[in-house]
């Protein structure tokens, strides 16, 4: 008896049927670098030198972690994408690059066009709102390796700078401010956490008191913020020492890789507000104080470090971006 692909569990035409749906929306991410079209073997980007002296290429990479578990639960996925773009996006950005191009990573054990689609207008989207050309990636199926249902994702992204102007923390001073940027909720850090306490009580659709008429899958599912216009705009002005992207590991664990040694970000912990759902997935988990600092952004995606006397032209520039600032501690000797 014959044996089909199909049989074995991956389904080819599921693949076509997928690139056919977004080519579209891929498409409409393209800037002028790009060289070729979606199905190349290769993604193909002309990069301007003439605007550049000595062009630096930044690189990163990562995932959407657990993240992805809510999006199943939830049946929205729609705004993963977007999330792995900004994360990636300002993973670069804090070094004072700006994106050129973005590759994505969709793996699942029996694709589905209809979630593979709303997955990658989310990755066109999120390229779109950062200038940022969507020119490759991988639809991978690959039955018996994952759940039914469950899929990963990975994005791979490169920029550019100009060498005098990367931003490296090397002029961090003692006594420099920290500014925090707020975030839009967990972005994509702490979900094995948040899903164990939250999940263990809740389902997606509950509306705790605590969120004020958000449900709990809505406020586990809002799209990490991009920080790429605040940062720009701040380097043009020249008035930053250095920023840090805080995702894994906290603020203190973020900050600490852009201190130039000898120094430390010391944060007053009461200068801002938490956002509800911190305090509600510590209260509810009776989660120690640490782990909360360690795990999560707890309202607080960017930090921006600057010199008392740049801090009112800061303030001023990030004021004309409607993007509010608080100063949340000093740079400090250990």
């Amino acid at each position: 008896m014959a044996t089909t692909y199909r049989d074995a569990g991956v389904d080819i035409d599921a693949g076509e049927e997928t690139v056919s749906r977004i080519k579209g929306v891929v498409r409409d991410t393209f800037t002028p670098g790009v060289l070729a079209d979606i199905g190349s073997f290769g993604g193909l980007f002309a990069l301007d030198t003439s605007a550049f002296s000595e062009p630096v290429l930044v690189s990163s990479m990562d995932g959407v972690g657990t993240k992805l578990k809510v999006a199943v639960r939830v049946g929205r996925h729609d705004t993963v994408g977007e999330d792995l773009v900004n994360h990636c996006v300002n993973d670069i950005a804090v070094g004072g690059a700006r994106p050129l191009f973005f590759l994505d990573y969709f793996a699942t054990g029996a694709l589905k066009p209809d979630v593979a689609e709303q997955v990658i207008r989310g990755f066109a989207r999120g390229c779109k709102a950062n200038g940022c050309a969507l020119i490759g990636g991988e639809t991978a199926e690959m039955p018996d390796l994952y759940r039914p249902g469950d899929y990963d994702l990975a994005g791979c992204i490169v920029g550019v700078v100009e060498k005098r102007d990367m931003i490296t923390g090397e002029n961090i001073r003692e006594g420099d401010l920290l500014l925090g940027l707020p975030s839009t909720g967990l972005h994509t850090n702490g979900y094995s956490l948040a899903r164990k306490v939250l999940f263990d009580r809740y389902v997606a659709g509950d509306m705790p008191d605590e969120l004020g008429g958000e449900s709990i899958g809505d406020a586990l599912l809002r799209v990490h913020r991009s920080y790429l216009d605040p940062i720009q705009a701040l380097m043009a002005e020249g008035v930053a020492s250095g920023f840090a992207h805080i995702t894994g590991g906290g603020l203190e664990g973020n900050t600490r890789r852009i201190m130039p040694e000898g120094l430390k970000a010391a944060f007053d912990w009461d200068a801002w507000r938490r956002p509800a759902l911190f305090k509600l997935i510590q209260d509810l988990g009776e989660v120690p104080e640490n782990d909360m600092r360690c795990t999560f952004n707890l309202g607080v995606g960017l930090v921006v470090v600057v010199s008392e006397e740049n801090r009112s032209r800061a303030l001023m520039v990030l004021g004309a971006l409607g993007t509010p600032a608080l100063k949340i501690g000093r740079v400090e000797t250990p």
